[in-house]
């Protein structure tokens, strides 16, 4: 198994002695203290990080963050999270958002869908983000979804739902099936739709994503 380098900027020692355990999944863990380092850390010809939030609350001018995230892949990690600072975070660049104590294996999982080219946000702010492209955009009509047209009926009722935040259990009461069924209908529609999160899935459903 090849071994990924990952930059790790935080301050905090507990931080960085939990995160150092990334090395069991493939991870050769480097340590950084401040946004510099990723500047660095990308001349250097590496892509991905981990940022403490609380390094980037150091930072006072919100808009020097996109110029550290520019080229990089970065989950940035907070203790104390919020809609409002998930938002902040992923409109300056970086590539997902979670909680700082995320179990070490959980946190393995959200790397490896940042490396695959997906995003990681937290469920509710994930749900605000794809009512406010619902109510932003209007979903084409029935004769501009060309992303329907290799789905079936059930999968496109499935697929509608899902890309304006309805979570799994939510879908399954309104068709009347089970989550499990939910599930299976996604992971077909995901397939048929190159698609790898419902962010993406929401935009190709509103014509933004061909």
């Amino acid at each position: 198994m090849q071994v990924q380098p990952i930059l790790i900027v935080t301050q905090d020692v507990s931080f960085w002695e939990c995160w150092q355990s990334l090395r069991e999944f493939g991870k050769k863990p480097y340590r950084g203290i401040g946004l510099p380092d990723l500047l660095n850390w990308r001349r250097e010809g590496n892509v991905l990080a981990l940022v403490d939030m609380a390094c980037l609350n150091q930072s006072s001018v919100q808009e020097e963050w996109s110029t550290y995230f520019d080229g990089l892949c970065v989950l940035v990690l907070s203790a104390y999270m919020s809609d409002a600072e998930g938002h902040s975070v992923l409109a300056k660049g970086a590539s997902g958002y979670a909680h700082s104590h995320l179990p070490i294996d959980s946190l393995a999982l959200v790397i490896r869908t940042l490396e695959s080219g997906g995003m990681w946000l937290g469920r509710n702010l994930l749900q605000k983000i794809l009512h406010d492209i619902d109510q932003r955009l209007p979903v084409p009509s029935v004769h501009e979804e060309s992303w329907a047209t290799t789905l079936s009926s059930r999968e496109v009722e499935v697929a509608r739902l899902a890309a304006v935040g309805d979570s799994n259990a939510e879908i399954a009461l309104k068709l009347c099936i089970t989550e499990r069924t939910v599930r299976a209908h996604l992971s077909a529609v995901f397939d048929k739709l190159r698609v790898d999160d419902r962010l993406k899935l929401a935009l190709k459903v509103h014509g933004i994503h061909r």
